[in-house]
């Protein structure tokens, strides 16, 4: 059997997991991240397979449903979801961790006839088989394999970091350390005997990086490490995931999706073929199924159902599902959330200021990249800075200036109001900008329906 963890709520994807668990967020146009491990699942012969879902599942509810393109709508096995109870006896509470996630649902996990449990995470980016993985283990008579491989080291502080001897085993543990004692990093995949596994699960042991691995180190488990040399990419953040998307247009990418021995499935809507008009042109992209282009797309990725209108300019972007890039308009660098319109002649990612971060996300938007969430209206002649943030469901009425600074943040009124700071007789306190201006770029104090937060 195999357990995927996906109830994370991916809050360094900012706007793009608000609304969604962070598994169920696009990725390679027709592709969700989920899909990747769900793949590798049936491609390594598994077809029990358990979802645990927890933020916002809705959408990865609705991706995978009975599991039917992965081959997974079953009578016995197939795909189960499962989500937090309430049951007799217990205080309601959601999962208080990974470990905590599995021991929860235990009475479903021991019903498995099979000896090993894989767990796996559902928010990472890779391909692997895990038959060699699961044999490795029990060659070793392992309790518990954990699968591993080098990452650079300023990625090490967000992992949990080990070390092997000569045979493999793992001597020492460091869980998200700040100062990484090496580059050799959990990839959050593991295979445990199932004994071993239920006996180290308890109350007080809530995740499996922070509690379980050290307490089987301290306790003489055998645990082992298995090196992994295949593709794999934490997503967690607006750059790493931009970075993977862009690095798909390689012309040798290291991700190679157009493999016949290795099939990603998903579910996916029946659409027209991409259509590419007169006036279109389309440079190192990819063009997903029932887009219709009309004007320039370079380096770019377009999820189904984008249409770029004539005139349009779309550069070193991610475009979801049933965007609309109207006549003039110019997307450079930036993130666009599904069904999105971009107004004739606005310009998303604005001036070369790239370092500037969002003032109230800087630890998330500090690249340059622009995001925009689901169902966002962007007004005519509107013009975007970088490391912009603009919420979901942001309408054209929301819109009082036409100029939006680098860092600054726009959610709809009512909902900016709620999340804002409140001032006296709670009217929503607003970032000032760079000028000290508030409300607006003018500095004429004008109040805007919406929310401005520079």
């Amino acid at each position: 059997m195999a357990v995927i963890l996906a109830g994370g709520e991916g809050e360094r994807l900012s706007i793009l997991s608000s609304v969604r668990a962070k598994p169920a967020v696009p990725f390679a146009g027709k592709y969700r991240i989920i899909d990747f491990t769900l793949s590798n699942c049936v491609n390594s012969g598994i077809d029990d397979v358990v979802v645990l879902t927890q933020y916002n599942p809705r959408s990865l509810n609705d991706h995978i449903g009975l599991g039917r393109p992965w081959d997974l709508d079953r009578n016995t096995g197939g795909v189960k979801m499962l989500q937090p109870y309430i049951k007799r006896g217990r205080i309601a509470e959601w999962y208080r961790g990974t470990a905590d996630a599995v021991l929860q649902n235990w009475n479903v996990i021991e019903r498995d006839a099979g000896d090993t449990i894989l767990i796996l995470a559902g928010d990472h980016i890779y391909k692997m088989d895990y038959t060699p993985f699961v044999a490795a283990h029990r060659r070793k008579r392992a309790d518990v394999t954990i699968a591993v491989r080098r990452v650079p080291l300023a990625e090490a502080t967000r992992m949990g970091i080990l070390a092997l001897d000569e045979q493999g085993r793992v001597t020492e543990w460091q869980e998200k350390p700040k100062q990484p004692k090496s580059d050799l990093a959990s990839m959050g995949v593991y295979v445990f005997s199932k004994r071993a596994l239920r006996k180290w699960l308890s109350e007080d042991r809530t995740d499996f990086g922070t509690h379980v691995v050290p307490a089987m180190l301290d306790g003489g488990a055998r645990v082992f490490g298995y090196d992994f040399a295949g593709y794999w990419q934490d997503v967690g953040t607006i750059q790493s995931y931009w970075e993977a998307n862009m690095a798909l247009l390689d012309d040798a990418p290291e991700l190679d999706l157009y493999d016949k021995e290795w099939l990603i499935h998903t579910r996916s809507e029946e659409r027209a073929p991409a259509k590419i008009g007169p006036t279109a042109q389309v440079h190192r992209s990819m063009v997903s199924h029932g887009c219709v282009i009309n004007g320039t797309v370079v380096n770019s990725v377009l999820s189904p159902g984008v249409r770029v209108e004539v005139g349009a300019v779309v550069r070193d972007s991610i475009v979801m599902f049933d965007t609309t890039i109207r006549s003039g308009a110019v997307v450079d660098r930036a993130i666009l959330d599904k069904e999105v319109v971009i107004g004739p002649g606005c310009i998303v990612g604005d001036g070369p200021d790239l370092d500037t971060p969002n003032r109230l996300e800087p630890g998330r938007l500090n690249t340059g990249i622009t995001v925009i969430g689901k169902r966002t209206v962007i007004p005519r002649g509107t013009r975007l800075g970088r490391n912009v943030k603009v919420g979901y469901d942001v309408k054209t009425a929301d819109f009082r200036q036409r100029v939006v600074k680098t860092g600054a943040t726009i959610e709809p009124s009512e909902r900016g109001a709620r999340a804002g700071a409140r001032g006296s007789r709670g009217v929503p306190v607003m970032d000032a900008g760079p000028s000290g201006s508030r409300n607006g770029s003018d500095g004429r104090g004008s109040v805007p329906s919406s929310t401005v937060k520079r």
